[in-house]
């Protein structure tokens, strides 16, 4: 548990950095974008594996903290596909869903979380998810609160794009990608 708790730290340290020091990520930026994006990039992959090695090897000993519902699965399955519709709706053109959204990469990320907390009940899981649920609630909120101007609905074929390509990509992931890179297939 102690490396999946090490990635989750990392990882959504790093993606916190804009809500607790936007001062020190701007002025990062405006010394050299390359390099931020460089060690900003290195540090997310880092906290990612540990967080998938720390997930692998925690799962199969975490006691079960509550009994998903019998629903929760199916249930998972939507939300898990809205997730990944929504993921690739957040850094294409601005179409309706990104414009009507506002922040799909943050509402993607509380469905996924919320999918997986109501398909699985072990304490790893709840950590992991709970953790990524926590930070997007969190990330959301600073990002209302910033007032950013919503953005203007510039190619309306990006909506098609983002549910033909994030279906698409919703299927190979729960098809294969999932087992292999988990060992669990959501299919069963």
């Amino acid at each position: 548990m102690t490396i999946l708790i090490l990635g989750l730290f990392v990882f959504l340290g790093v993606h916190s950095v804009r809500i607790l020091a936007a001062p020190l990520r701007d002025a990062q930026i405006a010394a050299s974008e390359k390099r931020w994006r460089g060690l900003y990039s290195l540090i997310a992959g880092l906290g990612f594996v540990l967080i998938i090695l720390g997930w692998i090897a925690a799962r199969p000993t975490a006691p079960q903290v509550y009994d998903p519902p019998v629903w929760g699965r199916h249930a998972a399955m939507g939300l898990v596909w809205i997730a990944f519709v929504l993921l690739a709706g957040a850094n294409g053109p601005v179409g309706r869903i990104k414009a009507t959204v506002r922040h799909p990469m943050l509402l993607g990320t509380i469905a996924w979380a919320s999918g997986h907390l109501l398909a699985n009940g072990d304490l790893a899981s709840v950590v992991l998810f709970g953790a990524f649920l926590t930070w997007a609630v969190l990330d959301l909120i600073s990002a209302v609160n910033r007032k950013e101007p919503a953005p203007v609905v510039t190619k309306p074929i990006a909506d098609v794009i983002a549910v033909v390509g994030g279906t698409a990509l919703y299927a190979v992931f729960v098809g294969f990608v999932h087992r292999v890179l988990f060992g669990v297939s959501p299919m069963g």
